[in-house]
């Protein structure tokens, strides 16, 4: 069942030192503002809970993971600073994750595109079905995934980005993406991706809690920038949606 709720849903439930936060869309689970920011605050609320030791990341459904951001909310962009926050949203959530001292585990279950790969590449070990492909679209629209590169680069490599990105409107699928780094592991059903979540999380969570801390600062040494550098870079896709380039794109989408 997946929510109907215009601004979308947000809900954790936290069992046996677990915290599972599920986020659903009714337009294939993508992002209002306002939906953005609530997720943004819960990584950083979860942070200091010390009754949680792992986070899972999921969405609703059986289908989409996550298709990006609200695409009303970009076609709707009029100024530079109203552009420079809307695309501020997904750069928000990777710091809050990045910043996050839980381990972030992510279940994709479905399609990701756009920020949706923003959200696995900055999870810290992602488990993924067959189905589980993913696209990243911005240039065919004429600006470009600018606030996530960081963290899909860190994930792909600049190789992986450039031919992720370049080919904008070819799915690539999640052989694909466990090959360049992103997936850990590809399941064939929803079936066996939970039941691997479940067990490889219920064995971290019982792990000393220093040391997965410890762990997590390590896998992101070297991003100390990016609570500056993400901003900066929404700012160069606030400017670019701008454009007449882009805004003869985006014409053929508004309602």
């Amino acid at each position: 069942m997946t929510t109907t709720r215009e601004n979308g849903s947000l809900y954790t439930h936290i069992d046996k030192k677990i915290a599972t936060i599920e986020f659903g869309h009714p337009g294939s689970n993508s992002f209002p503002s306002e939906l953005l920011a609530r997720l943004a605050n819960e990584f950083n609320t979860l942070s200091n809970n010390d009754d949680v030791a792992i986070i899972i990341l999921k969405s609703e459904g059986n289908k989409a993971f996550c298709a990006g951001a609200s695409f009303d909310e970009l076609v709707a962009i009029d100024s530079l600073e109203s552009g420079k926050q809307f695309f501020s949203g997904f750069a928000n959530v990777i710091n809050a994750m990045r910043c996050c001292s839980k381990l972030i585990i992510g279940r994709v279950q479905g399609k990701t595109v756009g920020g949706g790969v923003g959200l696995a590449s900055a999870c810290d070990y992602v488990f993924a079905t067959e189905s589980a492909s993913i696209k990243l679209s911005e240039l065919s629209i004429g600006i470009g995934p600018f606030v996530i590169a960081p963290a899909v680069t860190r994930k792909i490599n600049v190789s992986g980005l450039a031919e992720l990105t370049l080919d904008a409107t070819s799915w690539k699928n999640a052989y694909w993406a466990k090959e360049k780094g992103l997936y850990a592991r590809v399941f064939e059903s929803i079936e066996d991706l939970d039941k691997e979540v479940e067990i490889f999380t219920e064995k971290l969570a019982f792990y000393n809690y220093e040391a997965l801390s410890e762990m997590k600062k390590t896998l992101w040494i070297g991003t100390e920038h990016w609570q500056e550098l993400l901003i900066e870079n929404a700012e160069i896709s606030g400017k670019l949606v701008l454009s007449e380039a882009t805004k003869k794109a985006l014409s053929k989408f508004k309602k």
